[in-house]
Formats: structure tokens, sequence, C-alpha cells
């Protein structure tokens, strides 16, 4: 039954419904799967009773039929979102072994459509990272690998774990969250699809928070049509959200296969950015051509604040970081390392609990916050974020979705940008700009480079559009026709 595991989200619950197998049997094969991966490093905490006590739960549900819309799927769980009774970490030793008494929202939707979850995946601490190595359980491992070449890839970051999961078959699709590309370039990084929602589609209750004005949840899956079921599931309002918008969830999987004739796509030209890979171009021509075929008409815009978003995303996400992890200070909960005093203990315990990557984000936040600097950096930032929204704004006027590039590059070895935190940072040129204006934006795996490893194009829709998007990642999906799996070696 092995074989369970390299289906579809919409295949799985196909075969629940039709009952060529049961929850139970589709867990069993995840969790088996899940145990042989641990070289991957993907799954930090793996929760095989409760998934198939879940899964029991389910069966019986669905022989009473009662099932709901995603009963019976095994699904993998970013460990950023709060699972009563699970440990939550952030991959961070501050959290220590935090268990949560209450249930993230969206986690808790997804428990409500009958889902069951395998585990808690691994991170970049705190979210903060494009490559997964921050992480405080270490570096997640991408299944894929660079032709002729042993050499251990990165999944991107944050949410290495989500993309490394589901890429390898470990999960029918994972939850995932998107700061400044958290979902988006792992996604392209391993062949798998991600999508954030516009800021406000999913409730950020029980997430923990990163920079609350940029972070937006959403799923990492192996098709469209799985990123639009597993994103209707996640959707909605919710009251103990202020910034959750009040608003209907859209049938997000009608959208797949919908024509997209006579939409008009948008090709931003400030990001055709020098250095970038002869491969990203032609790609990017490539995906350029499918929607044309498709029935698309391709127009040139501008969005000439684009230079400006790395700066600005650097300054405003460390900032609200610097804010939002001052509540790690050993007093209520997590790590506590006991000073002479009260200041001394806040510094032993935030030394040890912190990492590297942390820290220097922290310090760059509380820098620019300061008295002395708060008006020439974090407000200028703040100008320029305008000026950013700003710039999509008038592009939406003349097209319907933007086509990009989802990352400079394909996926890079671990450890290649560990001592210079710049380069690591350019791996969000792309993704930053839609964050900074609370947009949707979807990657979609579009083709191989010339060694094999995946690349993926970003589609950018006007806000609360994601149906668009799904419609224009459906086609680009079917033209491309992406079959490409890591060979396993795990």
């Amino acid at each position: 039954m092995s074989n369970l595991t390299s289906l579809t989200l919409k295949a799985a619950l196909a075969g629940l419904a039709d009952k060529s197998f049961s929850s139970v049997e589709l867990t069993q094969a995840h969790v088996d799967a899940v145990a042989a991966a641990r070289p991957l490093n993907a799954y930090i905490l793996e929760a095989p009773e409760k998934a198939l006590d879940m899964a029991a739960a389910s069966d019986a549900r669905r022989a009473k039929g009662e099932a709901g819309a995603l009963d019976g799927a095994p699904l993998g769980i970013k460990d950023l979102f709060c699972t009563e009774g699970v440990r939550t970490t952030a991959c961070s030793n501050i959290l220590g072994n935090f268990i949560p008494t209450y249930e993230s929202t969206i986690t808790s939707q997804l428990w409500r459509d009958g889902a069951v979850m395998l585990g808690k995946l691994n991170l970049d601490e705190f979210a903060m990272g494009s490559s997964n190595e921050t992480s405080a359980f270490g570096p997640v491992v991408n299944p894929w690998r660079a032709e002729g070449s042993n050499a251990k890839l990165t999944p991107g970051g944050s949410s290495g774990g989500s993309a490394t999961a589901v890429a390898a078959d470990l999960c029918l699709g994972a939850t995932a969250t998107d700061t400044g590309g958290s979902i988006r370039q792992p996604a392209a990084f391993t062949g798998t699809v991600g999508i954030k929602p516009t800021y406000g589609r999913c409730s950020r209750w029980g997430v923990v928070a990163f920079a609350s004005s940029l972070d937006q949840a959403g799923p990492i899956a192996k098709t469209v049509e799985d990123a639009a079921i597993l994103l209707k599931s996640m959707s909605g309002h919710d009251a103990k959200d202020s910034t959750s918008l009040d608003i209907e969830v859209p049938d997000f999987p009608s959208f797949v296969g919908k024509s997209v004739k006579g939409l008009r796509i948008g090709i931003p030209k400030e990001y055709r950015v020098d250095g970038m890979p002869a491969e990203i171009e032609k790609l990017w021509e490539q995906g350029i051509a499918w929607l044309k075929d498709a029935g698309c008409e391709i127009v040139e815009v501008s969005l000439p604040h684009t230079k400006y978003a790395l700066p600005a995303y650097y300054i405003v996400a460390p900032a609200e970081a610097s804010s939002n992890l001052a509540r790690y200070d050993g007093m209520r909960y997590g790590l506590r390392v006991d000073g002479a005093n009260l200041t001394e203990t806040y510094e032993k315990t935030r030394a040890a609990g912190f990492g590297t990557e942390v820290k220097r984000r922290i310090m760059i936040g509380t820098y620019v916050l300061s008295a002395g600097y708060y008006d020439a950096y974090y407000v200028k930032a703040l100008k320029v974020r305008r000026r950013i929204a700003d710039d999509f704004d008038q592009a939406f006027q003349k097209v319907d979705a933007l086509l990009t590039p989802t990352a400079p590059s394909a996926a890079f070895a671990l450890g290649e940008n560990a001592d210079d935190p710049v380069a690591m940072y350019l791996n969000d040129i792309f993704t930053v700009t839609v964050n900074l204006a609370g947009l949707p934006g979807m990657s979609i795996p579009a083709g191989l480079d010339h060694k094999g490893l995946p690349l993926g194009l970003q589609l950018i829709g006007k806000a609360l559009d994601e149906g668009t998007l799904f419609s224009l990642g459906g086609a680009l999906e079917k033209a491309a026709d992406f079959r490409a799996k890591p060979t396993r070696w795990w």
C-alpha cells in the first residue's frame, strides 16, 4: 500500500470516498514514509499514534456518512502553528518544550474538516531565514539532488520542512507561512505548489508571530487544485484576529480549469535583474508563451519602487520581530536561565534561547525603532511600503495578474550562503513586494534547470482575487506538465 503516499490530495480524497482504502491505511502508509525519511529532517515531531487515532475517527465518520471536506487526509503542520497538547517550538530553543493548551484557528479548521495530523514540520527559527538552516533542530535537506552530485541542498525557507515533506510524499499537503516569500520560494526549490493568500484571508491566531503586518499562512501542495482544496479549509473570518477579513470564502477549487482567455497578464520590467541566470529568464519567457497560448494578453508594466522593496522589508520585518519577540523572557513559559537579578535572567535566557539570525534581526529591529533612528529608518520604510502598494494598484488598473520568476536561482547547497546574510536575503527579491502590499502570490513548478533541479514561476494577483491565480496556475500547470519527482536517496 506504500504507493498511497504518491497520491495527490484530490485523488486520495476520491479513494477514501469510494472506499478503495481507509484513512487508517492511508495514514499508516504516510507514518511509515515519515519514519523512513528521517535523514531529510523534515519532521521535528512525529505523532503516529495521534495520527492513527484521528484516522480511525475519520473512518467512523465516513461510515456514518458524516465525512468533511478533508476527512481522512494526512497533513503535515509547520511548527509555527500552535497545536493543543502537542509541542510547539517555532524551532527555537527559547520555547523549550512548550505545549499549547489551545489550537490555532487554521489547524482547528483543518481538524473540523476531518484532516489528520502526522506531526510538526521543521522551519527556520521563528520563520526567519531563506534556507531552513537557522532551525534549532538542524537544517532540512531538500529531497532533490543536482545531477552527478551528492551535495545536500536547501529546500528553501522558512517553510522548508513543509516543502520537503510534500515533495518527498511525506504528507498529502502541509501548512506553511509566508512573511517575505517563505511559502513560494521553498515551493519553487522543491517542485511543489505554494500560495500565499491575501493578507487577512487566513487567521493568524495561534500562529507564532514574526512580523504581524506581513505574516500570512497558506498551503504547500502537490498540485494547484490540491492547494485550492487546502486554502478553502484554511480561510475564513476569525473574531480572535483583528486583521482577519470578514468576507465569504470563495470555492477556490472551482476556479481551477476555468478558461483564462482574455485575461491581461502584466510582466514587470523591474524584475529583470542583473545577474539573473539565463535559465530563469528562459523559463519566464516560456511562461509568457504558455499564457499567450492559453489566450491571455501580455502587457509590460512598471513597478518602479521594486528596487527599494528588500531594504524596506528588512527594516519593517525586524522592527516588528523585535517587538513580537520581547515576550520571550523566561518568566512565563519556555527556557529560563537564572541570573543574579531580573535583568541578568533576561539576558542569559535570551542569549541561550535565540539563535544567531534571530538575534541579528532583533538587534536590527531595536536599532531602527530607537529614538534617534525611528524617523530615518522605520518611518521612511513605511512610506516606501506605501509606494510599493501604489505601484501594484496602478499596474492592476491595466492587468488582471502579474507573472514573474519565483526565485533568482534553483536550490543551492546547504552552507553556501550561510556566512553572507545579504546573499541569503536576496533570495526573497521577487517575493517580498507581495507581502509588503498584502497581495496573493502563488508559485507553480514549471521546469528543471541544467542540473535537473526544479524552477518555479510566480503569479501575483489583486487583493482577494486568489480565484484568478488558481485559474492561471491551472493553465500554467497544464502547459508545463511538470511531473518530475526527486530520485529517492534517503
